[in-house]
């Protein structure tokens, strides 16, 4: 049983451990693992759950390409959302919470706000609250950023779900909450919308680990455990369910003693990754991160080279419709995002040729690379002179000779500091790739700082190793011209 999050979200949902940082922890990794527990014992047979780390935003994606079997990732229960995937019953009842500076006493609520800058997570529920109601808006692709921003006076207020605000606002003696918990939703697990068995046995474990109490157990250990959890219950198991959660039959909490939770989860876990995390622990990750990045670039610019040759040859010597073929798949390449390429290879053309997500950054970087190759080639073949093809002729060699042995070799000496920048710059695009699933350098580095909030410390050894990665290059570039150049 595959499940997909992203862990660069960071507490309480998916998080790096701070004893050991190769670990993914969570309340979500619990529930699942608790889930599959449940499923194997009504199946007779052992069920594992294995994590897919997967961009947040490219998770539906992922699940409509059959990556992985459901999201587990704070995903909402919307109408929006229902189009596109069948939801599990919720697993957790969230609100929207205010927080502002500590020293801040003119927001009080969110009707203060008005006229004020508020940060808060693209796509969230709190996000489409905000741009209903009229107010400014900051959107951050991290839960991390809006309350960063806030503590250096950036923003006003930031409107976030609860379980975030409980690791990221909560925590910081900066920020302070104002005003009520608002805008009421859930969290479901998501699968396809043909999964219809899928969804039904996980809404029976569900069920079964509520009436049990190990799901408020999981909440109360990542301190997630409120009011609003009573919610969950459902007829016909109504009672029970709330007995499990934690609630009397009239839905009203019972006494907090009666529930002694072990091993309950250190809220301040970003400033404890902060401290325990040292160099030896995380330098291996980015290391290994920075592997895949030589890989991915090395096949890419292989591609692009071969490619591109091919094409600048089309452009020069090719007959007229070739030299349109080819002069359209420069122009094309070129012209549109890379970005938007591997979004269209890996989500649409390779669900038919069925490519990995390490065999599409190849191909999409390659082909995209290749039209910037192709005119490098093309500029330095027409600046060998014409007078080199005439000497090849008299000489009695034919023109695919002539290229081959004469004008060529003298090219690819005018093409290779060009070359040379294109193969920099393919080392620094590959962090494109983490939109479709490939965990490269930067990604790595994101994760791994929204996870311990060393945001300096990691960016230095990153950047080191993408420069360790990239300077040797120029180095090269030049020797090669010293050594092929005029003597």
């Amino acid at each position: 049983m595959h499940w997909a999050g992203d862990a660069e979200g960071g507490a309480p949902f998916q998080v790096r451990d701070p004893s050991d940082p190769n670990r993914v922890i969570g309340f979500e990794v619990e529930l699942v693992d608790a889930l599959a527990e449940a499923v194997s014992r009504r199946l007779g047979a052992p069920l594992k759950a294995e994590f897919v780390q997967y961009d947040w935003v490219s998770l539906p994606l992922g699940l409509d390409k059959g990556d992985f079997d459901m999201i587990v990732s704070g995903f909402e229960i919307t109408e929006q959302n229902r189009t596109s995937a069948r939801f599990s019953r919720p697993y957790y009842i969230y609100a929207e919470q205010l927080t502002v500076r500590h020293d801040d006493l003119s927001i009080k609520s969110l009707s203060d706000c008005r006229g004020k800058l508020v940060g808060t997570m693209a796509g969230t529920a709190a996000d489409r609250m905000l741009n209903r109601e009229g107010f400014a808006v900051t959107a951050f692709e991290g839960q991390v950023e809006p309350y960063i921003d806030l503590e250096l006076g950036r923003l006003d207020a930031v409107l976030l779900d609860t379980p975030i605000v409980k690791y990221y606002g909560e925590t910081n003696p900066k920020l302070k909450l104002v005003g009520e918990r608002i805008g009421q939703g859930s969290y479901g697990i998501a699968c396809r919308p043909a999964d219809a068995d899928l969804v039904a046995a996980i809404d029976e474990a569900l069920g079964e680990l509520i009436v049990s109490g190990r799901l408020a157990e999981i909440l109360r250990r990542w301190h997630l455990w409120n009011i609003d959890q009573e919610a969950l219950a459902q007829p016909p198991n109504r009672p029970a369910e709330l007995a499990g959660l934690g609630f009397d039959a009239a839905g009203r909490p019972l006494d907090d003693g009666q529930f002694e939770t072990t091993d309950v989860v250190d809220v301040h876990i970003i400033a404890a990754s902060a401290q325990q995390w040292t160099f030896g622990q995380y330098a291996p990750l980015l290391l290994g991160a920075a592997a895949m990045t030589v890989r991915i670039t090395l096949s890419s610019m292989a591609v692009a080279v071969v490619v591109g040759l091919f094409v600048a040859i089309c452009r020069l010597y090719g007959p007229v419709p070739v030299r349109w073929l080819a002069l359209g798949y420069v122009e094309f390449f070129r012209g549109i995002p890379l970005l938007l390429l591997l979004f269209f290879l890996y989500f649409g053309v390779s669900n038919h040729l069925d490519l990995s997500a390490f065999a599409t950054a190849v191909v999409g970087f390659g082909l995209n690379y290749a039209a910037y190759e192709a005119e490098v080639y093309r500029s330095a073949i027409s600046s060998v002179p014409n007078r080199q093809w005439e000497a090849a002729r008299a000489l009695g060699m034919t023109d695919a000779l002539a290229f081959r042995r004469v004008i060529f070799p003298q090219a690819i000496r005018t093409a290779l500091g060009p070359m040379t920048n294109d193969f920099v710059a393919l080392f620094k695009d590959t962090s494109l790739v983490s939109v479709i699933a490939v965990r490269e350098l930067t990604k790595e580095y994101l994760i791994l700082s929204r996870s311990s909030m060393k945001f300096v410390e990691l960016g230095l050894l990153t950047a080191a190793l993408y420069l360790a990665m990239s300077v040797p290059l120029g180095y090269l570039s030049r020797y090669l011209e010293r050594r092929w150049g005029p003597r």
